[in-house]
């Protein structure tokens, strides 16, 4: 997918209800995750892997480390440079 013309959120739109949900592009451009919720504010907690949300890891990482745009159907996504082997390689996050 090429993301260079989807339009990127501004920090005032990066709340939970936006964010929680949208998929989560590594740097292959493959889906490595969804985001199950944003944590603290500064971090957002995403579900690695599984099939259909069973058997997903759910790993912490930096809001810094994610650039979240709208598509041109204003889905929110985001872009990381992480892959989906590093995401797994991650502590799992305990609630």
């Amino acid at each position: 997918m090429d993301h260079t013309n989807h339009v990127r959120l501004s920090p005032t739109e990066l709340t939970p209800a936006l964010l929680e949900g949208a998929t989560i592009y590594g740097a292959d451009d493959h889906k490595v995750g969804k985001v199950d919720h944003v944590h603290g504010g500064s971090s957002v907690i995403i579900d690695v892997g599984g099939f259909l949300g069973i058997g997903a890891k759910p790993v912490e990482v930096p809001l810094s480390d994610l650039v979240f745009m709208r598509d041109q159907d204003g889905e929110v996504h985001a872009v990381t440079s992480w892959t989906k082997d590093q995401l797994k390689e991650m502590p799992e996050h305990h609630h």
